[in-house]
């Protein structure tokens, strides 16, 4: 029954669809028989954006805006840097080392603790321990502000209506907007430096932190707020004694997703003089160097780890009651002075051995191994490989037999066409307003005069996501349903999710040369994970009874996954086609540093040039393509929408 009205709503809607179709094509078809963007429906906007960056680079050292106020920010974001790096080096590595483990067993439990402390170990012995302190410092100050401009942007849609409604499309735009796109105006403003990479760190990690508040105190239970209203509590009242105590848990999973999205950053970041261990990663990039990129990639993604552990353990036991003979979390000042105490001692006792930084005989070099057995993989899977050939044909093949009939199948649509599947495809999975948003998006980048170069990263993206929904959602499932392979797993995934954006695109130019081929592997094994999860979580979480009345009936497991499951778990599933488009966008961008051409090119260059027009053309075209994969493959309703 069900089944019957979503196929009768369905057919309605193409009904409508192929209506408008009938009268529109042949319009357009009679008036732009070409079928590429016409060039009367562009609008130039390099000259005025050219015009805005001259202003600014002429004006950046004497116009008041500049002296007064983004000097001031300026300024601000350096002391803070820097405050934090001083403190740092005050501690030494002892001290820090004793404070972090400490601060996470207080918070997070003894194996969060070991943790940490075997995490910041080997950020020393790999000689990373200046670098990691640097990026500590750094990602302090982006990550406070981050919290703090996400946290009132969250408090604002939460409490408003309006206010929501009007974050929505500025938040969507952030999530989409890849961090190349804005680098380019945050350097013309505030130059190369540490401000320009953390501000640009803070426009990336605060909507994490601003939809998750606004979900929080938007979700807190009507009724205990009801009650708390009936006892003459008054606005300020039941916002700090209901309100933001019921969203606990949500507000620290937005400090811990704005760390996430910090650190993912700190790659980024070093482009425009960010340091720290983001430089080194950048170095390694521009020569290739697989040993270097792993060893300052590698603590990267231990305080990825690291901090997700310990705001995750901290945001499941908050609240808790403390266990019999333990403690509640949080509380208790004697411990934190505790802490404090050994702390200060440990600091003491390392600044008397006199040793600030990681000992230089404690370290131990990784990078020659590291690059010999890359070495080896070149030479004996880069080609010649028999039976399935090696790499290099594997990339050859990919491009000519995958992306190029796409690419040109793409750009040899009619313009017009592309707009009517972009519609097709978002009003039959949301509605009316989620197509018209997907539509009007693809038509901004034609009237941007991009719509080739967008045609061919869009064919990278579509040809990436195939390949890694196809591996993600077998791998998926084979987890879901064996939990020793899941356990396995888990590490791997960890690893790979929380590992800089550079460091995929190093081992994939060294196997795969340059070229299309090695952004689409990079942006591959980058989502993948994310698929993964996803789909495994989605499985696990079918209702029971559900399956055991399947197996009530004879069904086997095939029949119990294709006819219970998979039906079932059809929001997750969809979730992870999303999720697997946008970070194979973010990727495929990036992939325009090793040749994947197309608007990452276009991105890149406008940032090495200094062309703002180029740059932010690309990117409002990046924007508005990753806005309409994300309508085309994120399901809503009416319903949603009323409840969202």
């Amino acid at each position: 029954m069900l089944s019957a009205v979503v196929h009768s709503h369905a057919a309605r809607k193409l009904a409508v669809l192929v209506v408008i179709a009938a009268v529109l094509i042949p319009l357009a078809h009679a008036k732009w028989a070409s079928g590429s963007w016409p060039d009367a429906l562009t609008v130039d906007v390099s000259e005025p954006l050219g015009k805005a960056s001259d202003w600014i680079i002429d004006n950046r050292d004497s116009h008041w805006i500049f002296l007064y106020f983004f000097g001031h920010i300026s300024n601000a974001v350096i002391i803070c840097v820097r405050a934090v790096y001083v403190v740092l080096l005050t501690l030494g590595w002892a001290g820090v080392t004793a404070a972090s483990t400490l601060v996470a067993w207080r918070v997070a439990g003894v194996r969060v603790a070991v943790t940490t402390l075997v995490s910041f170990a080997v950020c020393g012995l790999l000689g990373m321990w200046v670098p990691t302190m640097q990026t500590l410092a750094l990602m302090a100050a982006a990550v406070t502000a981050s919290v703090v401009i996400g946290g009132l942007l969250g408090l604002a849609g939460g409490l408003s209506e309006r206010a929501f409604r009007a974050l929505r499309p500025i938040l969507d735009t952030m999530q989409v907007l890849p961090a190349f796109a804005y680098l380019l105006p945050v350097v013309l403003v505030f130059g190369i430096g540490v401000p320009g990479a953390v501000l640009a760190t803070v426009i990336y990690a605060a909507p994490p932190m601003a939809r998750l508040t606004a979900l929080g105190l938007r979700g807190a239970d009507a009724g205990v707020l009801e009650a708390v209203a009936s006892l003459g509590a008054t606005w300020r009242q039941r916002l700090l004694s209901a309100r933001l105590p019921l969203a606990r848990k949500e507000l620290l999973l937005g400090v811990n997703q704005a760390i996430m999205m910090a650190l993912s950053m700190a790659v980024i970041a070093s482009v425009i003089g960010g340091g720290g261990l983001g430089d080194r990663v950048y170095q390694a990039l521009s020569s290739v160097d697989v040993g270097k990129a792993l060893a300052a990639g590698l603590p990267i993604v231990l305080l990825a780890v690291v901090m997700d552990r310990t705001t995750a353990s901290a945001g499941e036991r908050l609240g808790e009651p403390p266990a019999e003979g333990g403690h509640r979390l949080l509380r208790g000042w004697p411990a934190w002075a505790g802490v404090g105490v050994v702390t200060v001692v440990v600091t003491l006792v390392g600044r008397l051995a006199g040793s600030q930084t990681w000992p230089t005989g404690w370290t131990v070099p990784i990078e020659e191994p590291v690059n010999q057995f890359k070495d080896w993989m070149v030479d004996h899977l880069y080609t010649g490989v028999p039976v399935i050939g090696g790499t290099a044909e594997w990339a050859a093949d990919y491009v000519k037999w995958i992306l190029d009939p796409l690419r040109e199948g793409l750009q040899g649509l009619p313009w017009y066409g592309v707009l009517l599947i972009v519609a097709t495809l978002a009003w039959l999975i949301g509605t009316w307003a989620t197509a018209l948003t997907a539509t009007a998006a693809m038509a901004a980048i034609g009237v941007l005069g991009v719509w080739e170069p967008s045609m061919d990263t869009l064919s990278q993206v579509l040809a990436a996501v195939f390949v890694t929904l196809v591996l993600g959602f077998a791998i998926g499932i084979a987890a879901a349903r064996s939990t020793r392979l899941e356990r396995l797993l888990r590490p791997v995934l960890d690893v790979c999710q929380t590992m800089p954006q550079f460091v995929y695109l190093i081992p994939v130019v060294a196997l795969f040369g340059v070229g299309r081929a090695p952004a689409a592997a990079a942006a591959i094994v980058y989502a993948l994970p994310a698929v993964i999860r996803i789909t495994t979580q989605g499985l696990r979480n079918v209702d029971p009874a559900a399956l055991e009345s399947a197996r009530s009936l004879g069904a086997t497991q095939g029949q119990q996954l294709r006819q219970v499951q998979l039906p079932l778990a059809r929001p997750a599933l969809l979730l992870a086609v999303n999720q697997g488009v946008v970070l194979v966008l973010a990727v495929v961008i990036i992939g325009g540093l090793v040749g994947s051409g197309a608007l990452g090119y276009d991105v890149v260059f406008g940032l090495a040039q200094g062309d703002l027009a180029t740059g932010l053309v690309a990117g409002a075209a990046i924007v508005c393509l990753g806005l309409m994969l994300d309508r085309v493959t994120q399901p809503t309703s009416r319903r949603d929408r009323k409840g969202a």
